[in-house]
């Protein structure tokens, strides 16, 4: 098997595509042979060294294929299933070895691509969008970076749930991706506190969705109305430093939380009521998934600039 390998932390030139021996599956485990897999910002964390884990690393935390082998005490899936799965380890290959109880079986007609795109961050979507801060029907909901993979797709359940959607973008392309995603109004990043302001008649947002971080941090809070929430789900900007709590409270006894999804997947039984909503959305048509870009396993470096270089909308996989 092939697979990307990070030897040491740092940029993108430290992957390295290697030939490593065929996995086997252990008690609980799945063999996939991977169809596709998702790059996401936190691919870079542990490339970075950010998130730290033990090296060398295998990345990639999503996927979908179909299962050639099980391990002992499987008996959920059988060799040809198709599969998808997130927040499992050592995605970027082309067999993964994955427990059986974080998979999730694939309804008819998705592709793998598909699935491998919409799995990491649509649940993550779900669980901001119905558990973190359950959107209700007249909300007012502020999301950044957009026409982003994670921004495309809340953006759709914002709406799903009835809210109106506010959206943060760089270029008049992103701003279009946006608006066809279902978003009401577009702002740009400058002055992004004032222009919500005004869009809702200076009362603020109920909710915040920002995974940018340190560069909308501070905006992202004064863009809030009193009791309002900001869930801050990444830093593809660099990480929030250190604030005073009072900053809470001068803006209006505000909620901040920074939410993972391991802790709203926690249950297989979560697990698969999300996965369950969000796959079958996808396969029904009312959520769109946007793949922008398809890169071979052996380019994991250009993909990894793409992302990091902000030249990229939407979701991108690499396919091995």
């Amino acid at each position: 098997m092939h697979a990307i390998v990070i030897p040491a932390y740092g940029d993108s030139s430290v992957l390295e595509y290697a030939e490593r021996p065929d996995p086997e599956p252990g008690p609980g485990e799945v063999l996939v042979e991977v169809a596709a897999t998702g790059v996401n910002f936190i691919d870079v964390y542990h490339r970075e060294g950010r998130y730290p884990m033990p090296l060398p690393l295998v990345p990639g935390n999503e996927g979908a294929g179909t299962v050639t082998a099980v391990g002992p005490g499987v008996t959920d899936v059988v060799p040809g299933d198709r599969v998808g799965w997130a927040s499992v380890m050592g995605s970027y290959a082309t067999k993964a070895v994955v427990p059986a109880d974080k998979l999730v079986r694939l309804p008819e007609g998705l592709s793998p691509d598909l699935a491998a795109a919409v799995l990491l961050q649509g649940l993550t979507a779900h669980y901001l969008t119905h558990s973190t801060y359950a959107v209700r029907s007249g909300d007012d909901v502020l999301v950044h970076a957009a026409a982003g993979g994670m921004g495309l797709l809340l953006v759709q359940m914002a709406k799903l749930r009835g809210a109106r959607v506010i959206g943060t973008v760089s270029s008049a392309e992103k701003e279009k991706l946006a608006r066809q995603a279902g978003a009401d109004e577009i702002v740009g990043y400058e002055g992004f506190p004032e222009a919500v302001r005004e869009i809702t008649d200076g009362a603020g947002v109920h909710v915040v969705y920002d995974g940018v971080g340190a560069a909308t941090f501070e905006g992202s809070l004064a863009s809030l109305r009193p009791r309002g929430m900001m869930a801050l789900y990444g830093a593809a900007s660099g990480p929030v430093p250190p604030f005073d709590p009072q900053r809470l409270n001068a803006g209006g006894s505000l909620f901040l939380t920074r939410p993972t999804l391991a802790h709203y997947t926690a249950t297989r039984e979560e697990l698969l009521s999300r996965a369950n909503d969000l796959l079958g959305w996808v396969a029904s048509g009312a959520l769109k998934v946007h793949v922008s870009q398809r890169y071979p396993l052996a380019e994991a470096r250009r993909a990894h600039d793409d992302l990091e270089g902000r030249r990229t909308t939407g979701k991108l996989l690499l396919i091995p």
